[in-house]
């Protein structure tokens, strides 16, 4: 029986055929020490996304799916996977020389850590802050989005979301850490569970995370490791309004989940009106911005 693979890299692509194309490429000349096979699940792509991975990359494996969501493509290649460790990449991330190795070498050196991510820098170099996160509360969550907690002046309580306890150069532990690059045990996997279907996009990553928690995996930072992530590249920049509606479905279904149980009914009431408000607000910007944009 021939050894099983240290690490396979799972990507799900829609239609974002030249990022695919820079992503496995920099797999290709990145390669962990100890060796990597790569997936890519297409979730219907409308071009020739396929077509590509299959004439470029034949190494590749290629699973074709409609555009079922990003939790249910994932979950396609995470039943079939026998590897001992599992990567969850964008279609829109580079990454760079020892970025894996380094993933790799801080997801084993602990026994308790499930998962790792690393640290994720925009096109322009910034941090994206994204890559470590706590959990939001309600409060921390007005903030952001209101752009209040985002400001180098917010206190703790207001930018709490993107994990500001800990130095972007710092590793660490933090309650989540981005989908765009998701580094998992395979034992944390299955004592875990594959990821929640009930998301179709946005949140999924954050619930996972949450539940990797519940079930005594710890959550990782590691900046010694670096990707590029193309923000927004694999989804055309703005959401449109089916994703805008997923995502504020997403952020009720994980509040609804994680935070409802412990407040009262009158403040979870007061919760959703605000998601509510926020997805009637982003929807009406969106569409202006397209009109404007004819």
């Amino acid at each position: 029986m021939p050894e099983r693979v240290e690490l396979e890299t799972i990507v799900v692509s829609h239609g974002a055929e030249a990022l695919l194309r820079r992503c496995l490429r920099s797999l290709e000349a990145h390669a962990p020490a100890g060796g990597m096979s790569i997936t890519v699940v297409d979730s219907g792509s409308p071009d020739a996304t396929p077509a590509m991975v299959e004439r470029e990359f034949p190494v590749v494996r290629l699973i074709r799916a409609a555009n079922i969501g990003f939790s249910a493509a994932n979950n396609l290649a995470l039943r079939q996977s026998e590897a001992k460790a599992v990567l969850l990449l964008n279609p829109d991330t580079e990454v760079y020389e020892d970025t894996l190795d380094a993933a790799l070498a801080r997801l084993w050196s602990d026994e308790r850590i499930g998962m790792v991510g690393v640290k994720l820098v925009t096109e322009s170099g910034e941090l994206d802050h994204a890559c470590k996160r706590s959990f939001p509360t309600p409060l921390s969550a007005l903030a952001h989005f209101s752009g209040i907690g985002r400001s180098s002046s917010a206190s703790g309580a207001l930018s709490q979301y993107r994990a500001t306890h800990l130095g972007d150069d710092e590793p660490g532990e933090v309650d989540a850490v981005n989908g765009a690059f998701m580094l998992c045990k395979a034992e944390a996997v299955r004592t875990v569970g594959l990821l929640d279907e009930g998301y179709w996009l946005y949140m999924e990553d954050l619930d996972w995370c949450h539940r990797f928690w519940d079930a005594g995996w710890k959550v990782f930072y590691e900046p010694a490791g670096v990707a590029l992530h193309v923000k927004g590249g694999s989804s055309a920049g703005r959401r449109g309004f089916r994703q805008e509606v997923a995502f504020h479905r997403g952020m009720a279904r994980f509040y609804r989940r994680f935070d409802a149980p412990r407040h009262n009914p009158l403040a979870n009431a007061g919760v959703y009106l605000g998601i509510g408000l926020k997805l009637t607000i982003s929807a009406v910007g969106g569409a202006i911005s397209r009109i404007a944009g004819r």
